[in-house]
């Protein structure tokens, strides 16, 4: 990649329910720790790129840009996106253009301040013909899983495997957030907590394999190559970024047991980073529901298609802190993934993108990865709607 966009600062805030804060103090304390890391000042940013799905209906914040004005107190070119991953995207190619030297990165969300509202519009935005058929925002996941486990001929003892991985990740997940100060729920679980819920919901998936509502703001500060040495001499730079995009409506799909755009977009994030799959040894991936991770490892290339459940099985029966596949370790939300960290949509790709910065500068504290050898490379995947939109980034230290 030439030009290459580098990652000087992050900053967020912890995700959960903040009825007490409007958003503009949930952006502003995102924004002020990643300035302060760097010592940043605002006269240094050139543009500012900001992502939401749901600001005008929760908190009627219909022009964010104009909010982010009056925050900043900038008059600098500004842009709204739905995804954290999206709005990163307009700044990496605005970077490499040679447009702005240094700019802003933020995403935010206020969820719970209108659940009951956007119930709808979360249904609508992953899939309209599921909405119109009385569905409910978890009714793909059990499709995509039923389709799955019917693909691949799961049955038996293996199905009763298939079920338990699943209930792996969430536990997993659950674990590694309780060294995340920032997690919306820093608290163990057990493979009876979810097996419960499930039973409880009559449901293939129950309260504990989806992610939760939540609230919260991440941002990033990203710069040049050259200008990023001004501020830091540990720069994290996004070596490959790719986007893909697929039908709305899910059953209109070819294959509704993965995601072409994850598959699309690690490919050619790869090329352009230049590196092989397995150069990375920590990955964020979108688990919006423990079938989202499970389908996500295939997607992205590290487990093959119809087996990322034994992985998952085996290397959970004495967790070590890694997936191991194919022999080598793989470390997988080690922040504790959308499932236990928490999903507020706008800011949920900064998060992901925060614990793989600090994961590859060593910074990551308790959740640093330990017994990986060379931490160089790290990816990011975050999807829209249900893999509808697909986002990959492929971050690197020199």
């Amino acid at each position: 990649m030439q030009n290459r966009p580098a990652i000087i600062a992050v900053g967020r805030t912890k995700f959960g329910e903040h009825y007490e804060k409007q958003p503009e103090k949930l952006i502003e304390e995102a924004w002020l720790k990643a300035s302060e890391e760097a010592n940043i000042e605002r006269k240094n940013l050139k543009a500012c790129y900001l992502s939401d799905y749901f600001l005008p209906i929760t908190n009627k914040l219909g022009l964010e840009e104009g909010f982010l004005s009056e925050l900043t107190e900038l008059h600098v070119p500004m842009e709204v996106t739905r995804s954290f991953s999206s709005a990163l995207l307009n700044a990496c190619n605005a970077i490499q253009a040679g447009r702005y030297n240094m700019v802003l990165v933020g995403g935010i969300e206020k969820m719970t301040d209108r659940w009951d509202k956007i119930r709808d519009d979360l249904m609508l935005l992953e899939d309209p013909w599921s909405y119109y058929a009385g569905c409910t925002p978890e009714a793909n996941h059990e499709l995509m899983l039923r389709a799955y486990i019917k693909r691949y001929g799961i049955t038996g003892e293996n199905l009763e495997k298939l079920n338990l991985a699943l209930a792996q990740i969430s536990v997993k997940n659950h674990l590694h957030a309780t060294k995340n100060e920032y997690a919306q729920y820093q608290r163990k679980i057990t493979i009876e907590h979810v097996l419960k819920a499930r039973k409880n919901a009559r449901k293939p998936l129950g309260l504990y394999d989806f992610a939760p509502i939540s609230d919260g703001a991440t941002a990033l500060i990203l710069a040049n190559e050259e200008f990023a040495k001004k501020f830091t001499d540990k720069p994290v730079h996004i070596l490959g970024a790719s986007s893909a995009t697929d039908y709305l409506t899910f059953p209109a799909r070819e294959d509704m047991t993965h995601f072409l755009v994850s598959e699309t977009a690690i490919k050619n994030a790869l090329k352009t980073a230049g590196i092989k799959l397995w150069d990375i040894k920590i990955a964020e991936i979108y688990d919006q529901s423990t079938v989202m991770e499970m389908i996500s490892l295939e997607d992205l290339g590290f487990c093959e298609r119809g087996k990322a459940w034994k992985c998952i099985h085996e290397s959970c029966k004495d967790y070590k802190g890694y997936y191991e596949m194919n022999g080598r370790k793989l470390f997988v939300n080690m922040n504790g993934g959308l499932k236990a960290d928490g999903n507020p949509l706008g800011a949920t790709g900064g998060a992901q993108v925060f614990e793989v910065f600090k994961q590859l500068r060593g910074e990551a504290g308790e959740r640093q990865v330990k017994n990986a050898g060379k931490l160089s490379y790290g990816c990011v995947l975050e999807l829209e709607g249900f893999g509808t939109k697909g986002y990959v980034y492929i971050l690197g230290r020199d």
